[in-house]
């Protein structure tokens, strides 16, 4: 990892583009309540996620549903949406106003949640998390696309980690909340409501849940556009000429992305399986699991965000240029072997031990990839292009990860032994996933140093 190539060498009219045009963003107060109105977006998004998954049990009983109803409702049903409409809406956030665009999404979002809440049967809980893809599908690309216009490069990823921090408190809370909700539902009968309504426990929790997104929806509203800047044109170009953008750039883009498929179905596989493993490795209830999973999350995250976000700061100010990638492989390389080892430790305390430092090494990398990524991408391209990265994360991850733990469990190994599929899984996505991440650390800091975001290809 030659420090070399990252752009410290660079002559001084190199070396000063990256912050030719900082005198004109936004004061730090109109910025900083963006971030803030973000992180609560973010936050009501994930509680949601998160609550959900500690909810399967009570739906499953009351709706009668299968197992492979319920994975299609978790997984299939937000990613619907996702897949075959986001790039559009992707379009959209380049050419209009990102605030209205994010304020509709929320809105959308925290009114399907409440739908979810009065669902009665598979397909009514299948719709209303398909409606929820719908709010996801604007807030990713519109949030950091806004984030890129409040703050200069050097400073986006403190940023983006105070924004993520939202994600830190929405699982967190989800699964310390998510602990009472298991025991409460499970005795409580529903409740009797006016118009002879009756509902379970689960759905009033899912109704409440969605309350929180209509206001910061009108939150939103309040955040004030900022100018677009870094490579602005009047209309965002056609999908082949945005592939073929990231194709001409691809030795910057691929690694990004690869890198986080890669790692995103080793994160999601442990995610959505990490309440069975502790039941079946250590004999753990899921109280006991979502007590100690939430809480080491809200320590070992904020820590991560901000060691990681302050390092890529610091390193910039000394022409490092690179250092939001070399940070990311840094972070990686030392939080896949933590993860490789996690399942496969003799108790429960000392996994979840494990665990801590690998989420707050982990978490080193969040700020500093997608600030990365919003680095390099001019401002018509960066709604689209963020979409690609997310849809990898998202889509990929969130699918394929749940999928291969399962598959190595039914196939190779058993139920029982659900630890050596995660340890396998992270075994065959870790290792690569750093390698990739490090190819394209001496790209991104010549992309940088030479006054990013990057040009079009020559026309033909």
């Amino acid at each position: 990892m030659d420090i070399s190539a990252s752009g410290a060498g660079a002559p001084e009219e190199a070396s000063a583009k990256p912050a030719a045009d900082q005198a004109d963003y936004p004061p730090p107060k109109q910025a900083w309540y963006c971030v803030a109105i973000l992180a609560l977006a973010v936050m009501v998004n994930f509680l949601d996620r998160g609550i959900l998954n500690l909810l399967i049990e009570p739906i499953k009983a009351d709706l009668g549903l299968s197992d492979t109803q319920i994975s299609l409702i978790v997984g299939a049903a937000f990613t619907i949406f996702y897949a075959i409409f986001g790039w559009p809406v992707a379009v959209m956030v380049d050419r209009f106003s990102r605030k209205h665009m994010m304020a509709a999404g929320i809105a959308i979002f925290g009114l399907m949640t409440m739908m979810s809440g009065l669902a009665s049967n598979f397909w009514h809980l299948f719709l209303a998390r398909v409606g929820i893809g719908v709010g996801e599908t604007t807030s990713g690309p519109s949030a950091y696309s806004l984030l890129s216009d409040y703050f200069p490069p050097e400073k986006l990823p403190r940023a983006i980690a105070v924004m993520n921090l939202g994600f830190v408190a929405g699982v967190g809370f989800s699964m310390i909340i998510g602990g009472v909700i298991i025991s409460f539902v499970g005795t409580s009968g529903g409740y009797d409501l006016p118009f002879g309504l009756h509902l379970r426990g689960w759905q009033v929790v899912l109704i409440m849940v969605g309350l929180p997104g209509l206001i910061v929806s009108a939150l939103m509203l309040t955040v004030k556009e900022p100018i677009r800047r870094g490579g602005i044109q009047k209309e965002s170009r056609p999908i082949g000429e945005v592939f073929a953008f990231v194709g001409h750039h691809w030795k910057v883009y691929i690694p990004l992305f690869a890198g986080l498929a890669l790692r995103s179905v080793q994160m999601f596989g442990l995610q959505t399986w990490g309440a069975p493993f502790y039941a079946r490795t250590y004999g753990w209830s899921g109280v006991q699991y979502a007590y100690v999973a939430g809480v080491s999350l809200m320590i070992a995250m904020p820590i991560g965000l901000f060691v990681g976000s302050w390092l890529a700061e610091r390193w910039w100010k000394k022409g490092i240029y690179d250092a939001n990638i070399r940070i990311t492989v840094i972070s990686t390389a030392v939080a896949v072997p933590l993860a490789i080892l996690q399942p496969i430790m003799p108790s429960p305390w000392l996994a979840a031990f494990i665990g801590f430092f690998a989420a707050l090494w982990g978490g080193m990398a969040a700020p500093v990839e997608n600030a990365a990524l919003q680095s390099v991408t001019p401002n018509h391209l960066r709604g689209q292009v963020t979409f690609m990265f997310l849809f990898i994360m998202n889509v990929v991850g969130m699918m394929m990860g749940p999928l291969i733990v399962s598959t190595f469990t039914d196939v190779i190994f058993s139920e029982e032994n659900i630890r050596y599929s995660l340890f396998l899984t992270a075994l065959l996505m870790g290792p690569p996933a750093v390698f990739v991440f490090w190819a394209g650390m001496k790209p991104y800091g010549r992309a940088m140093a030479a006054g990013g975001p990057l040009q079009p290809p020559p026309a033909k």
